[in-house]
């Protein structure tokens, strides 16, 4: 994922923060405890792309 891509890309909910789990190939909105997939290397910034994450994910990624 582009460093650039990643400093201006924001929540499309919240406009809040994104941390990047390179792991799962996801970009992680705690506030509103959603994560995006990044699919080819495009994030999917769209709602209903997005997945729901658990209580115990959220409090991992902080």
């Amino acid at each position: 994922m582009d460093r650039k891509l990643l400093a201006i890309l924001v929540c499309p909910i919240c406009k809040g923060d994104l941390r990047y789990d390179r792991k799962a190939g996801e970009l992680l909105c705690l506030a509103d405890g959603l994560a995006f997939p990044i699919r080819d290397g495009v994030p999917i910034m769209l709602r209903e792309e997005a997945r729901e994450m658990s209580f115990d994910e959220r409090e991992k990624a902080r």
